[in-house]
């Protein structure tokens, strides 16, 4: 598994918008009292203190309902997407495959993309990830409740001691959250966004799922300066700059990107992500043994079939006992339903 180097900066933030001066003066009282909370960094993260829950603004996109994915059109070709899990009516998940512009002809990126508004988005630890803990742990696995409207599973990130980061899920905080660090995040209306967490130790109540990695890989539509330092993300197999890697983003509406690609460094990954409209994303799991994304070709788990070719993966990880923690991708048609457990 890979290692970081060291702690690292965060992105910079980007200047707020102009609005009424009420509006302002709201802003900057609430941003007062995020900067004043305490230090999220804590002394033994095997059996975290849970401290009282900090406010934590979340971006929603979600401007608009789209149906199907971007094209992501270049001057040379627009991508194909194909929905997948066609025995849910909605159509919610999508898949494609491309060769990266600028990269060797041999290389192949592989994306998903998930509709906001019709998934459900779990998070479930393994018997290993995200890292010790005396909390139970939950099913370790799919949960079987789940199975009859899964949709798709796909891999997590590093390990806890890899990088310390925070782990939130079924209320339960297995690991403190780290101030700065790239935060997946699902709301109660089930809304998904990616952020740079300004919260404290614990996510307040409107958070039901939080997971960190890292620092954020793409901000604003754009990869961030710190993508450009390759040794800030990850020890890779065997020293070499372009590995397997994989990423989750958000697009302009609030829908979810999933990609992975062989030989890639952070920078280039990230540029993969913007040109798919990621707006904000974050990196997951680096090296071969780890990027997976399987969808399912009907109820109860029957026919998974992974959509990344990765040698190193098969397609029934998830259904039993897993090593590291991940997520599961449930069908829904209301927002805010609560994933299964």
């Amino acid at each position: 598994m890979a290692r970081t180097r060291g702690r690292h900066a965060a992105p910079s933030r980007s200047p707020w918008p102009l609005v009424a001066l009420v509006g302002v003066l709201s802003v900057m009282a609430a941003w007062s009292l995020l900067s004043h909370a305490p230090s999220s960094r804590a002394s033994s993260r095997a059996t975290p203190k849970v401290t009282a829950p900090t406010p934590t603004f979340v971006k929603h996109h979600h401007t608009a309902a789209l149906t199907t994915p971007d094209r992501s059109c270049i001057p040379k070709s627009c991508l194909t997407w194909t929905p997948v899990d066609t025995w849910d009516g909605a159509h919610p998940v999508y898949v494609t495959t491309f060769h990266p512009t600028g990269q060797a002809a041999s290389v192949v990126a592989y994306a998903a993309w998930l509709r906001w508004s019709s998934i459900d988005l779990g998070l479930y630890p393994g018997y290993k990830g995200p890292g010790p803990s005396s909390l139970a742990r939950g099913p370790e696995a799919v949960p079987p409740a789940g199975l009859p409207r899964l949709l798709a599973t796909f891999n997590s990130g590093f390990y806890e001691a890899d990088n310390p980061a925070g782990f939130y899920t079924n209320g339960t905080l297995y690991y403190p959250m780290v101030k700065g660090e790239a935060t997946l995040v699902r709301t109660r209306d089930g809304r998904l966004s990616i952020i740079r967490w300004t919260g404290g130790a614990h996510p307040d109540s409107s958070i039901v799922m939080a997971r960190q990695n890292l620092s954020l890989l793409v901000a604003g539509g754009r990869p961030t300066a710190l993508s450009q330092d390759n040794a800030r993300w990850g020890i890779t197999l065997g020293g070499v700059p372009a590995v397997w890697r994989s990423a989750i983003g958000i697009d302009a509406r609030g829908n979810l990107l999933y990609v992975a690609a062989p030989l890639q460094t952070a920078a280039s990954l990230a540029s993969i992500l913007v040109r798919l409209h990621a707006v904000s994303a974050m990196q997951l799991d680096i090296n071969p043994e780890w990027p997976i994304f399987v969808t399912y070709s009907g109820r109860n788990a029957v026919g998974p079939v992974l959509r990344v070719a990765n040698p190193n993966q098969i397609p029934g990880r998830f259904l039993y006992s897993s090593t590291k923690d991940f997520f599961a991708v449930f069908a829904t048609r209301r927002g805010g339903e609560a994933t299964p457990w």
